[in-house]
């Protein structure tokens, strides 16, 4: 279970230059630093901004003040009204097995289920597999390709929950 001294809040100005190195080293511990994927985004060095959007939001997990990960939800192009994308969860090394990951989707859920949407969609990478067995724990099923238009052409996993399914 999460220990009582992380807190989730969302992103900060402050945020964008450690979380923009945890997911760019995240991606290339585990060898997903392809491109087409968040690793090349030029707004992953700038979330704070990125998740100024409506529909939108970005949080951070932090322990005693140093910040762990995050993830967030977006209203990605092409994905309609009823639809919101999780994108940019990763977590720090030492934030893993800690719960966290669940929380942070848990918060995520909570969000687009408060926002209107119906589904939420994720793309991802066969190299992320502890990512994916999380994601299908939650309820997420796999999807034949890609929604939207999130640009991301580096990622072969396409997956959608249905909020009104999700307990």
């Amino acid at each position: 279970m999460m220990e009582s001294n992380i807190h989730i809040r969302p992103v900060e100005a402050k945020d964008n230059a450690t979380l923009a190195k945890i997911i760019r080293q995240t991606l290339k511990e585990f060898g997903a630093n392809h491109p087409g994927t968040v690793y090349y985004d030029e707004s992953t060095d700038r979330l704070s901004t990125l998740f100024e959007v409506h529909g939108s939001i970005y949080f951070v997990a932090e322990e005693d003040g140093e910040v762990l990960g995050g993830g967030g939800i977006y209203p990605t192009a092409g994905l309609g009204t009823e639809t919101c994308e999780l994108v940019k969860m990763y977590l720090s090394p030492k934030a893993r097995g800690k719960g966290l990951g669940l929380t942070l989707l848990q918060k995520c859920i909570d969000f687009a289920r408060g926002n209107s949407y119906k589904n939420i969609y994720l793309e991802t990478m066969p190299e992320l597999a502890l990512a994916i067995k999380l994601y299908q724990k939650a309820g997420f099923k796999k999807l034949d390709g890609p929604m939207g238009q999130s640009g991301h052409y580096g990622c072969g996993i396409w997956m959608i929950l249905n909020l009104e399914e999700y307990k």
